[in-house]
């Protein structure tokens, strides 16, 4: 049964330590989920993923409805079963997606016309029909069906969007009839700090959910825009409710909201700089085609745990990259992978200890552990 246990506050900070129990096992907050699309983590095998300390992690309503379908997926005994995953699942319900699909999609008030990305063939979904999906998948924490506000927007338009967003919401909690999964509300409300809070009252006092997810950030606006936000609206959601800040996910942003209050993350940035070959150390940012790297005998990092820093070193892992190995993806996944979760682990032993101010301070004047969004892999 879902619950959600607030162990303690940083003195210090915003910072908190938690704890969400769930049917399928129990995780510790802050926590990083690391993104199972299509119910995979791309190129690592379920057993690896939680090796590496993940405690759960996110899968994705739109493609999972498109491929195999959620008929199929219920059928085969859930998304646990179906991709050998015993841990929690949190799915997100598609709006993103939907949103990112620009001009192949239509936004009603009944819910969204949209065409696949995969052959083009037209399909809807309701924020009833998100429910019936994620209940038929299994998840743990199911998501509202939101519209992503799009930036920039007006006033007029992020508005309006917010008004269908908190429409939708109503009819979400309406349509859940499974009590095992808990359901989380999206405060939506783009750049405007009158419309963020809007959706904090509607969202957690008039409508109430199981815990309250900050949406719209990461979509292009400044990130100066994206701190601001975030740091004025996690403080005005309940205390005793998870905190999850969706697809927010650089080193540097994870260790700045956590000090807000911010309790649940997830991102594709781990996984997909692994593939782009750029690994994240606590050292330095490598890049490992770079030709400094081709006879270094050395591991990526000499403090990391995981399987790779352990085995290989970098000219191999320069080798394996620039032949275009597989191999290649699997190991730099497997260590950044390891890096966030050792991060989330750093995090919460400084909340533990009460120092969490003087992590957050240590960790970001350290240049070489920041990585923005923009980083170019060349």
């Amino acid at each position: 049964m879902y619950q959600f246990k607030l162990l303690r506050k940083d003195p210090s900070s915003g910072a908190r330590l938690g704890r969400i129990c769930t049917t399928h096992g129990e995780v510790n907050t802050p926590v990083f989920m690391p993104v199972a699309t299509q119910g995979t983590v791309k190129s690592l095998i379920p057993e690896t993923v939680q090796n590496l300390g993940a405690e759960m992690i996110l899968a994705n309503t739109y493609h999972l409805y498109l491929r195999p379908g959620y008929e199929i997926v219920k059928k085969l005994g859930g998304l646990h079963k179906f991709m050998n995953w015993g841990a929690p699942i949190l799915t997100d319900s598609g709006g993103f997606q939907v949103y990112s699909l620009g001009a192949l999609r239509k936004i009603s008030d009944d819910g969204v016309i949209f065409k696949s990305h995969i052959d083009g063939s037209k399909h809807f979904i309701s924020p009833e029909l998100a429910i019936e999906i994620q209940e038929a998948l299994g998840s743990d924490i199911m998501m509202c069906l939101d519209e992503c506000t799009a930036y920039p927007a007006s006033f007029r338009e992020a508005e309006k969007s917010l008004a269908l967003t908190l429409n939708w919401a109503r009819r979400s909690k309406a349509i859940k009839k499974n009590n095992e999964q808990a359901l989380f509300g999206i405060i939506q409300g783009g750049i405007y700090p009158d419309l963020r809070l809007r959706a904090v009252e509607d969202i957690s006092k008039n409508i109430g959910f199981d815990g309250y997810a900050i949406g719209g950030l990461s979509v292009g606006e400044p990130k100066e825009e994206m701190l601001s936000i975030a740091s004025l609206t996690t403080p005005l959601l309940p205390d005793d409710r998870p905190r999850y800040l969706m697809g927010v996910g650089t080193p540097e942003d994870i260790v700045t909201c956590v000090d807000y209050g911010i309790d649940m993350f997830d991102c594709v940035i781990p996984t997909r700089c692994a593939r782009h070959g750029l690994l994240f150390t606590n050292h330095e940012k490598v890049v490992i085609k770079h030709a400094q790297h081709r006879d270094d005998d050395s591991p990526l990092d000499g403090t990391c745990d995981c399987y790779t820093c352990r085995n290989y070193s970098r000219a191999y892992l320069r080798h394996l990259y620039m032949a275009k190995e597989i191999l290649a993806m699997v190991l730099n996944t497997i260590h950044n992978v390891r890096y966030f979760m050792h991060l989330m682990e750093r995090i919460r032993a400084a909340i533990r200890d009460g120092k969490y101010r003087e992590f957050k301070n240590s960790f970001l004047t350290d240049p070489n552990t920041a990585i923005s969004q923009q980083t170019s892999f060349e």
